[in-house]
């Protein structure tokens, strides 16, 4: 793997500019948004459900419908959490992403979270403990399983996903179980964040070195060794395809059943039309991790 550090300041700013690398970012955000609305009013479930007390800490949840579920009980959960560097982006143009999913059955709760600057990124990683926490002990009366969950992100939402995995649940105040992680599924994440901190990035996430070593999944020891699939697009930068590589490496070592996924053809957007499409790669993937738990 090349090394972050042998980029000139101009070369890293764009390994990690994605929006410059997609010209036509705008139109597929366009899409999402409207494909998010579509879902939003067709699928059932809850909106705008409070896990904190800030307007930003909500979710929403999509539930199948009784014909899709041949499941006995309520069906499983499936969280998404969304990117944005850690300062954009929003449920709203994510529910999207539950298409697939939901038409084969399964629950999926997309997460709102703060935003950076208002919040630090170690902030908006409690936030998302807080949501699963909340779905745990909420599920069953908005029709879901949430005892044990099955997490995916994008991007920033990535990162998220991964903090999970390095989250002792013991130390919960709302005694969550330290099995509450059934798999997950990264996509386009960033898993060492020390390469931000001399890019605009940073302007907003306020991040030192020191710091963002903590925060970095490939940095720390793993709590979880739930399966974990990290997926990245073929036509992403090279140090987002080392950010993958360095986390399947730090993480296979240490015992956590982690594969690497490169989808051919996609980029830093495109490649999430593999989660929310019914035949994409990943929805299908994620579907095969719940069956791997049914035998």
């Amino acid at each position: 793997m090349s090394h972050w550090k042998n980029y000139t300041p101009e070369e890293l700013e764009r390994q990690y500019d994605n929006r410059a690398a997609v010209p036509d970012h705008p139109e597929i955000f366009g899409e999402w948004d409207r494909r998010s609305s579509t879902v939003s009013e067709q699928e059932g479930g809850g909106r705008d459900l409070a896990y904190g007390p800030h307007p930003r800490q909500t979710l929403d949840i999509f539930v199948p419908d009784g014909l899709s579920n041949n499941l006995a009980g309520p069906p499983p959960l499936h969280v998404f959490l969304h990117g944005g560097y850690w300062q954009a982006m929003s449920k709203e143009s994510s529910g999207f992403v539950a298409e697939g999913l939901v038409q084969a059955g399964v629950a999926v709760a997309v997460v709102n979270y703060r935003l950076c600057p208002e919040v630090s990124i170690k902030d908006i990683v409690e936030d998302v403990r807080s949501a699963l926490a909340w779905l745990y002990v909420n599920g069953t009366s908005h029709g879901v399983d949430g005892t044990k969950i099955q997490v995916s992100g994008h991007s920033a939402g990535g990162h998220l996903v991964a903090m999970l995995w390095a989250t002792d649940w013991s130390l919960h105040p709302a005694g969550i179980p330290s099995g509450i992680l059934h798999s997950g599924i990264a996509i386009s994440g960033l898993y060492e964040l020390e390469p931000l901190v001399t890019t605009r990035v940073n302007n907003a996430l306020g991040l030192d070195a020191s710091e963002a070593r903590t925060l970095s999944p490939a940095r720390v020891e793993p709590r979880s060794y739930a399966p974990l699939l990290l997926a990245v697009g073929e036509a992403e930068s090279k140090e987002y395809h080392r950010q993958s590589e360095l986390l399947y490496e730090a993480w296979g070592a240490a015992g956590v059943p982690v594969r690497l996924a490169v989808l051919g053809g996609h980029n830093h957007f495109s490649i999430m039309d593999e989660l929310a499409s019914g035949e994409g790669t990943l929805c299908r993937a994620a579907l095969q991790l719940w069956k791997g738990e049914k035998g």
